[in-house]
């Protein structure tokens, strides 16, 4: 019998639901403790014996996975959706949830998520924070213009949120009340320290030693800013855990669900199991890239030739995933292929001279493939 023993993990936000077993399936011991760090302490180093851990992944299970690791031979974190679908059954609760956590441990079933490491997923928690700012800002913007709209005051829209408009717009609503115009200085306020706060924590996050050096290889690709190679370096964490192009690009949210039974093959909308901080960005990223690199434009191109503009846009951006995922694995800059050898079809001059040449000699294996 083996003395390793595994332990399930029903993590919540004041309270862990425990259950330690053995390797033949014996119940050693289980209970519940309280979710802080003394608790956890005094639980971790009276097990006994080297053990193996399971939790699942929520949003209180970072802080436990880092207090936890010193103390566990091997800790890992579960994918919540696979372990629902592992997991059904008719009953449920943090008891049971901690032993099914420890059986799938035991019997090398635990369907486990990557965990990124700590600092990465510190600096990661600031751009989801710029990114509550940008959100909350453009709410503001939005407010501000309701507010002119509702006392019908006239106004230029293109130039509302220009700095040096803002004053002489409330020159010429000196007639409004009061309160109006209090409101509008406090949103123009409110508008304008957000922003700066934004662009503060991206020039942090730019300057950061893990981040620099990547960050500027992920810019020379045409179409990548700085936002958007922020939320690839820190969203995606170690790109060689993507075996191929297919499997960021479904992590991404650029491909859709897939229904295949007796034959049949449906496809959905596009999966909402995905990266939305990434989803967002290379669909944003999509829409302007093209003009930057003629590659780009000849797929947005075919595409749009083949279907509807959204249809182009999310070819655009898988096909930017395979950039961003070449120039990371890489560790070198983009490099943009030459215009001359394109020819109209966006193909290369190798690639033309070669189906060329294999013509008129029958089919070979590589065009049977």
């Amino acid at each position: 019998m083996s003395s390793i023993a595994y332990v399930g993990l029903d993590v919540h936000k004041k309270s862990i639901s425990y259950c330690v077993k053995s390797a033949d399936g014996h119940i050693d011991s289980e209970g519940t403790i309280a979710a802080t760090r003394e608790a956890l302490q005094a639980w971790g180093s009276k097990i006994g014996r080297p053990w193996i851990g399971g939790l699942e992944a929520t949003m209180f299970t970072g802080w436990i996975y880092d207090y936890l690791k010193d103390y566990a031979a091997e800790l890992r974190v579960g994918h919540p959706a696979m372990l629902k679908a592992i997991a059904a059954g008719k009953k449920k609760n943090d008891q049971v949830d901690a032993q099914l956590l420890a059986d799938l441990l035991r019997c090398n079933l635990f369907p486990e998520s990557y965990m990124a490491p700590t600092e990465m997923r510190d600096l990661r928690r600031v751009l989801r924070f710029r990114t509550m700012l940008v959100e909350v800002a453009v709410r503001m913007k939005n407010r501000l213009s309701g507010i002119l709209m509702e006392v019908g005051a006239e106004y230029d829209s293109r130039r509302l949120h220009n700095k040096s408009y803002f004053p002489q717009l409330l020159t010429e609503l000196e007639e409004m009340p009061a309160p109006v115009l209090d409101l509008l200085r406090i949103n123009r306020g409110a508008v304008e320290y957000f922003d700066g706060l934004q662009r503060h924590l991206l020039q942090e996050l730019s300057k950061h030693p893990h981040l620099q050096e990547r960050v500027i290889l992920l810019r020379s690709i045409p179409g990548i800013g700085q936002v958007a190679s922020l939320t690839w370096a820190l969203e995606l964490g170690d790109p060689h855990r993507f075996p191929s192009v297919d499997h960021a690009v479904s992590y991404c949210g650029l491909c859709s669900a897939q229904d295949s039974s007796a034959g049949k093959d449906k496809r959905g909308p596009i999966s909402r199991q995905r990266n939305r901080y990434l989803q967002t960005i290379l669909i944003e990223c999509a829409k302007l890239a093209p003009r930057y690199n003629q590659e780009l434009a000849v797929v947005r191109e075919r595409s749009e030739s083949k279907a509807h503009r959204n249809y182009a846009t999310i070819a655009v951006a898988r096909k930017l995933v395979s950039y961003l995922l070449a120039v990371d694995k890489r560790g070198t800059p983009f490099v943009i292929p030459s215009t001359e050898d394109n020819d109209n079809n966006g193909k290369t001059k190798a690639q033309t001279k070669s189906k060329t040449k294999g013509k008129g000699k029958g089919r070979n294996k590589g065009n049977d493939a």
